[in-house]
């Protein structure tokens, strides 16, 4: 019989046939002095006392990897609930050092190094997880074990720490959110995706990669990212908006028919006029509808533009005001150019009463506007 201290993970201890295990597990042998020594800790009432007896614990065995790393983590768990959180990282630091692999352990300091606000330890310790548990497809099936039962088994420790796995996914998730500096956030990103492949926040992670990357103005990367993640997800809507946004504004040759075939992709995945639309699939089709008509304008199609920007004005008013206010400008742009100065005038009207980026721009034009309209006359 074996006192098993965490049903998650595997430290090796004494066994041969569990050398082919990626994860730490503490195992300590019923009957050992270790054993007889935790369970006279358990009886201890006195948190104090008990901290003292587990320090002494992690000295007198210190040659056995699995007591240390549990003592370690008990002493952790005591400075968290006494509040000490930076002792409590640094003594998990050192149950970690005895049992590297351990989800539990792990998942303990994500937990600390939340409550300190620490993402830069939050993403180190979740994203150690990730790799951890996805180390489980790479064991090597023991001699003599059949494929279907080696799959099995396989099966069951991914699900035994599949909680464990979701903790850490959303906690380096939320660290990335979190994440105010756009070079440090992008580098987050970057150790996301290969620690949590298919992860469930992956449109999410990938329109903030090209949020970061359009702040950080690397055009090129953002393209490059932005490519890679439609072909891993072609419906993304996220991924197809930016994109089209970013293609519209790039003078390279080509840029515009990308914009539009994306903007049309948007639209077309959107389905905005569906009973069943939510405010995320409005807006994305009134974003597109917008950057659809402004790449016509610029393919001097303007004619072609207004039925799409005022598709993007009916569906970005009671969505987004600020996107509204741009699709409003460049709708008033474009009657302005084909001489409506009647239109023009009416959607600019409403444009100058957004605050925002685009009211200057939009007063300006409606001052033109109202200039060309007295001369007219």
């Amino acid at each position: 019989m074996k006192r098993t201290i965490s049903a998650v993970i595997l430290i090796v201890i004494f066994l041969p046939l569990l050398l082919h295990a990626q994860l730490d597990k503490i195992v300590i042998p019923a009957g050992t002095p270790e054993d007889k020594a935790l369970q006279a800790i358990s009886n201890e009432p006195d948190a104090q006392k008990k901290l003292t007896m587990y320090e002494g614990f992690v000295q007198e065995f210190a040659s056995n990897p699995a007591a240390v790393a549990y003592g370690n983590w008990q002493i952790s768990q005591h400075y968290q609930t006494a509040s000490d959180l930076q002792k409590a990282l640094e003594y998990g630091d050192k149950a970690l050092a005895s049992s590297p692999h351990n989800l539990d352990i792990l998942v303990s300091q994500a937990n600390v190094a939340q409550q300190m606000k620490n993402n830069g330890k939050v993403i180190d310790y979740a994203l150690r997880g990730g790799e951890a548990y996805n180390s489980i497809n790479k064991e090597a099936k023991p001699e003599g074990m059949s494929d279907q039962d080696f799959a099995l088994r396989l099966e069951e420790e991914k699900n035994a720490a599949k909680s464990s796995y979701e903790f850490l996914e959303a906690a380096a998730f939320n660290a990335i959110v979190d994440e105010a500096d756009a070079k440090t956030r992008m580098a987050d990103i970057e150790r996301f995706t290969p620690a949590f492949p298919n992860s469930r926040f992956e449109d999410q992670v990938a329109s903030y990669a090209m949020m970061s990357l359009s702040e950080l103005k690397d055009m090129s990367r953002l393209v490059a990212y932005g490519e890679k993640a439609l072909a891993a997800n072609p419906n993304s809507l996220a991924t197809l908006t930016l994109l089209s946004t970013t293609y519209v504004e790039d003078p390279k040759p080509g840029s515009l028919s990308k914009a539009i075939t994306y903007a049309q992709k948007t639209i077309e995945v959107a389905k905005a006029d569906a009973p069943d639309a939510d405010r995320s699939r409005k807006l994305s089709a009134g974003v597109a509808h917008s950057t659809l008509g402004y790449a016509y304008m610029k393919e001097d199609k303007t004619a072609a533009a207004v039925p799409e920007l005022k598709a993007a004005a009916a569906l970005l008013k009671e969505q987004d005001e600020q996107q509204y206010a741009i699709a409003l400008y460049r709708l008033g742009y474009a009657y302005a150019k084909l001489n409506k100065v009647t239109e023009a005038r009416e959607v600019l009207n409403e444009a100058v009463k957004i605050a925002g980026p685009v009211q200057g721009p939009a007063q300006d034009l409606l001052t033109k506007v109202n200039a060309a309209r007295a001369k007219g006359k």
